[in-house]
C-alpha cells in the first residue's frame, strides 16, 4: 500500500497517495472543473500531461501551474479558480 500524504484543497486537507499528481488531488474531491474561461465557464482538464494548459490552479502559491504535471508533497496548498459562486466579470 503506497505512503498517504496530505494536501489542501480549497481550504479542505485531503488524503493522497505518495506520488498523486496535484490534479489527481483536486479530482479526488470530486471537482470537475479546475478553472473558469475568461467568459466564466468551468473548465476541465482535457490532456492530463501538459500540453493543454487547462489544468492551471494556483499551488503553494504559484499561479497557473499545470497541476497534471506537479507532485503532491506533504503539506502543499491548491487553489483552483472554481467555486459555487459566478465570477464577478460574467
Amino acid at each position: 500500500m503506497p505512503e498517504t500524504i496530505h494536501v489542501t484543497v480549497n481550504g479542505a486537507c485531503i488524503a493522497v497517495p505518495s506520488g498523486a499528481t496535484a490534479l489527481a488531488a483536486i479530482l479526488s474531491t470530486g471537482a470537475s472543473a479546475v478553472r473558469r474561461s475568461v467568459s466564466g465557464g468551468p473548465r476541465g482538464p482535457l490532456c492530463g500531461m501538459g500540453v493543454c494548459f487547462e489544468c492551471r490552479a494556483t499551488v503553494n502559491r504559484r499561479r497557473y501551474a499545470r497541476t497534471c504535471q506537479i507532485l503532491c508533497s506533504p503539506g502543499m496548498d491548491i487553489s483552483t479558480d472554481v467555486s459555487d459562486e459566478p465570477p464577478d466579470y460574467v
